[in-house]
């Protein structure tokens, strides 16, 4: 699979985004902010950082970016799209995602590891993961605290939008689990057709052993299987 990773100015988190998906055998790239091609992709990320310096407000700008012309047609034409950290917070800026990210409920940058409950695993993004064990995956955010009208927070649910919350070590989604203020300890969601996710941990900083976690290989290889599996539907012959 051929992964494109859009790079803003001040992403901070793109070069770990491609060593990630090579990492897992797959090709990756940079892809420029200026450009109007994603290339030959098979799926995207928008990494994590701090694009334009976090100016006006995260994401903000970046949304305005020529590659995010690019972003949103891919999108509409069903590829697959994932934004980690600030790159969540730029798919909901470009109205790709519900919702918004604003600062944290204790007005800190938060940076450590915290667990992930699976909601269900009927996504692209979580598919290969298992809804009975929570996942151990890095935070490092200043503004990532989920925040949504309650109309909108009950069509989530009612949608099955809700991928990830956070959740203790055992799975328990308690208030204390929660590290931002996050609504309903809401981690990531995706939009309704389910082609487009973010999620405010880095799934790119737990493929590896010696970084003390493998758990986001579950949602970056959901993610790469899911697309070699559509592939390959599309390129079974077609009966006579």
């Amino acid at each position: 699979m051929n992964v494109a990773v859009v790079q803003f100015p001040a992403s901070n988190c793109d070069q770990d985004a491609v060593h990630a998906i090579r990492v897992l055998g797959h090709s990756a790239w940079l892809v420029w902010h200026r450009e109007t091609s994603l290339g030959p992709a098979d799926a995207v990320i928008i990494p994590g950082g701090f694009s334009y310096g976090d100016y006006l407000r995260c994401g903000a700008i970046a949304r305005f970016s020529p590659v995010m012309q690019a972003v949103g047609a891919f999108a509409e034409q069903g590829g697959l799209v994932l934004g980690i950290c600030n790159g969540f917070q730029v798919l909901t800026e470009a109205g790709l995602l519900p919702g918004a990210l604003v600062r944290n409920r204790s007005l800190q940058f938060r940076c450590e590891h915290v667990f992930l409950r699976t909601v269900h695993n009927d996504s692209p993004f979580t598919w290969r993961a298992d809804p009975a064990r929570p996942l151990r995956i890095p935070i490092a955010h200043g503004e990532g605290c989920y925040y949504a009208d309650e109309a909108t927070l009950d069509a989530l649910e009612a949608r099955g939008q809700i991928l990830w919350r956070y959740c203790d070590a055992t799975g328990a989604v308690t208030e204390s689990a929660n590290p931002n203020g996050s609504l309903r300890n809401i981690a990531g969601v995706c939009n309704e057709r389910g082609n487009v996710a973010g999620l405010m941990p880095h799934p790119e900083r737990a493929c590896e052993a010696i970084l003390g976690s493998t758990d986001g290989r579950f949602i970056l290889e959901s993610m790469l299987s899911w697309r070699e599996r559509q592939a390959a539907i599309a390129s079974r012959p077609v009966a006579a």
